[in-house]
């Protein structure tokens, strides 16, 4: 998540890296180059002009849309930031939560929301059809279980009941805001310029990652090694929206991944919780998995056009 205002970053995996390269075999046109066969049901790859409809988005045009998403968070979030008061939580209060998260972030989700609306990008956003390996399902339910499970309930539990409310909505916020905003604006552009599904799939965990360096405005140096790991989170997140053939499941498994981390950051005083280590470390296993069975995300036998 991108964090706003003069405090630290919200999370220090998710929010959100030096991207994770899981990719599949590629020949010399871009196009994946399949060997294994897990029961996955073959996709026709898109070339541009079989890919939705809707107004063109450029480069230069979705680099000035993330331009103007990063303003609208860093800029109003500064711009009516609440300081903690000396406490050590990233958000001590509601009022610190409703000023330097929810109320930035919010406007953000209606601007990604004109956007795409713009677009007229909607279907091609909402449903995403890149079927992959069923193997690949390892990635959402994983996270879900330990994100779940990572919650610091005894933490929250001696917390304002507002605030834990606010922390809800800001899992919410996150999911929806950041993942139509790249999985869903970000990979659509890639998406219709031909791109294929490994370079799609690479090219947004990247920016996704880049992204979350403008925390370093409010976190310092710490904010790179975040926006590497990020990066990572960003990847999964696409798998997500590939299994789940809509933007809703990943939008629900980032809501939850944040959360758990944030978590641990509300209050006056930070929490520490064994759901911690377990992020960490399915972050860890996720990304050995996925190196390892890189050449086994795309279905066998599946049908491509050589990427323009």
């Amino acid at each position: 998540m991108l964090s706003s205002g003069a405090e630290g970053p919200v999370s220090g995996m998710d929010g959100r890296g030096g991207g994770m390269s899981a990719t599949v075999n590629e020949d010399a046109s871009g196009t994946p180059c399949e060997a294994s066969n897990e029961g996955a049901t073959p996709a026709r790859h898109h070339s541009p002009e079989t890919v939705g409809g809707g107004r063109r988005l450029g480069w230069v045009g979705y680099a000035l849309v993330v331009v103007a998403y990063l303003a609208i968070i860093q800029g109003l979030g500064a711009a009516i930031h609440v300081g903690n008061g000396g406490s050590k939580g990233q958000f001590p209060t509601t009022d610190s939560m409703v000023h330097n998260a929810l109320t930035p972030i919010g406007a953000s989700i209606v601007f990604v929301i004109a956007v795409i609306t713009w677009l007229r990008w909607w279907p091609d956003v909402f449903r995403y059809r890149a079927p992959v390996q069923r193997w690949v399902r390892l990635v959402p339910i994983s996270m879900l279980v330990v994100a779940v499970a990572g919650i610091n309930y005894g933490h929250l539990a001696h917390q304002q009941t507002s605030l834990v409310l606010c922390l809800i909505v800001l899992g919410i916020f996150v999911g929806v805001g950041e993942e139509l905003m790249f999985r869903g604006i970000g990979v659509q552009v890639f998406r219709k310029a031909g791109i294929s599904e490994t370079r799609t799939a690479l090219f947004s965990s990247i920016i996704f990652g880049l992204v979350h360096v403008s925390n370093a405005i409010s976190a310092g140096p710490q904010a790179i090694l975040q926006a590497m790991i990020v990066a990572t989170s960003g990847f999964f997140f696409y798998l997500c929206l590939r299994v789940g053939g809509v933007i809703l499941l990943p939008m629900l498994v980032h809501g939850l991944w944040d959360t758990s981390l944030i978590s641990n950051l509300v209050g006056p005083t930070p929490g520490v919780s064994l759901g911690m280590v377990l992020l960490i470390l399915l972050q860890v296993v996720l990304i050995v998995v996925l190196l390892v069975r890189r050449h086994r995300i795309n279905p066998a036998n599946r049908l491509q056009a050589t990427p323009q």
